[in-house]
């Protein structure tokens, strides 16, 4: 047994001694001692704790995977989570002024994907024990909306439905306006008869929508989320904002930047999540690679009074982008690609010389290393907001406001 001093904490929430050596649950400036195997420290024991140090609040955390800085005070996690954006800045060459972290409250995940296998007797569901495929049940989590822990025992009842011993479902619950809508994956195939009886699952728990596999979609009424002032019924399964608090944190941020912008465009738009509120102001063109995506955003904004013109458009921004051609029409630009960035799209981008873009990101990396191609090009950095919508996560969500400098 080593005893090692733990100097910071690693982007995956691992407490990093030197070496490096990796010690999941430590934070810095902790003494430790265990067995290093492989560069990790699998059980480590805290010979003396930091005084950053809380006892968890969830009774599950120390089980369940889904959360990694459960053991870590609140203001140290903020601090954290900002570090980690300037740090990728710094990295790049880029210094930058930011604003207070703006973090979701506890229970206000609207979304959450659980995992679900069938038992000897009957089903178990939740979330993955830490570094395994074991299920453990979290039916007090404190990070999912009360609604959505209450769903498990559903989601059980799917598993039993339709699950497998050797298999696990993956089941995506999201909280809408109108009720829950359930998505589920690797499933085994229904028939006419199965049918029926999903039908009568979802009859039985009032849900909105169930969806099985990609084929079989059973409605019972249109599944709700707001977007400024459209209402957006997506498609199974379609990416949204984790959090309320969260989507309207970054969606005030983007209306900000783009204040007196007459035409923009949204590229990697989803369902509309910023072009739908940005369309009061702002004519705005929407393009995302998923045409039910896109059929979302369109239908929600011909169905929505008092909104500026909206189009969209499908289209793969990571093989085809935009080209800057098509870009010097507008005066303002969106952008919330994936964790990969959108090198390609950024630099098309900054060749059209958009004058203001509102830059939304889940990967401080990408988004850094895409900033650098911006500044490079002329643009400035006003300033960057950190959004945490995963309380207790390693997740990190920002929007940054780029201006270009027309001196060059």
């Amino acid at each position: 047994m080593e005893t090692l001093v733990i100097e910071r904490l690693g982007h995956l929430g691992d407490g990093i001694a030197p070496g490096p050596v990796f010690v999941p649950g430590a934070l810095p400036g902790e003494e430790i001692a265990g067995e290093i195997q492989d560069g990790v420290v699998a059980a480590p024991k805290i010979v003396t704790p930091s005084p950053l140090r809380v006892a968890p609040p969830c009774p599950h955390a120390k089980r369940c995977g889904g959360c990694q800085l459960q053991h870590a005070g609140e203001n140290f996690v903020e601090e954290w989570k900002v570090d980690v954006v300037r740090q990728a800045l710094t990295a790049q060459g880029i210094d930058a002024p930011f604003r207070p972290i703006l973090t979701s409250p506890p229970q206000s995940r609207r979304r959450a994907t659980f995992s679900a296998r069938r038992t000897k007797k009957g089903a178990l569901a939740g979330f993955h024990v830490k570094r395994s495929d074991v299920i453990v049940p979290v039916p007090e989590c404190l990070v999912v909306h009360p609604d959505l822990a209450a769903a498990l025992p559903l989601v059980e009842e799917l598993a039993i439905f339709g699950g497998s011993r050797k298999g696990e479902l993956s089941v995506l619950v999201t909280r809408t306006e109108s009720g829950l809508d359930v998505t589920v994956r690797d499933g085994k195939p229904i028939d006419a008869v199965s049918r029926a009886e999903l039908a009568d699952i979802a009859r039985a728990h009032d849900l909105a929508r169930l969806s099985w596999g990609a084929d079989e979609t059973l409605e019972r009424r249109p599944p709700i989320v707001i977007f400024g002032k459209a209402r957006v019924t997506p498609p199974p399964g379609a990416f949204l904002q984790a959090t309320p608090e969260g989507q309207a944190a970054l969606t005030d941020a983007v209306l900000e930047i783009a204040a007196g912008a007459k035409k923009g465009v949204d590229l990697f738009a989803g369902c509309g999540t910023f072009a739908l509120p940005l369309a009061k102001d702002t004519a705005m063109h929407a393009v995302e690679g998923d045409p039910a995506m896109s059929a979302a955003a369109d239908r929600a904004w011909r169905h929505t009074q008092g909104l500026r013109s909206l189009t969209t458009e499908t289209r793969d921004l990571f093989r085809n982008p935009l080209l800057a051609q098509d870009l010097a029409a507008y005066d303002f630009a969106v952008i919330d690609p994936p964790r990969a960035g959108a090198e390609a799209q950024i630099r098309e981008i900054a060749e059209a010389r958009v004058p203001v873009i509102a830059h939304v990101s889940c990967n401080p990396v990408t988004f850094a290393r895409d900033a650098a191609k911006l500044i490079e090009a002329g643009y400035h950095l006003d300033w960057v907001q950190v959004v945490d919508q995963f309380r207790w996560s390693t997740h990190i969500e920002l929007v940054a406001a780029f201006r270009l400098d027309k001196k060059k």
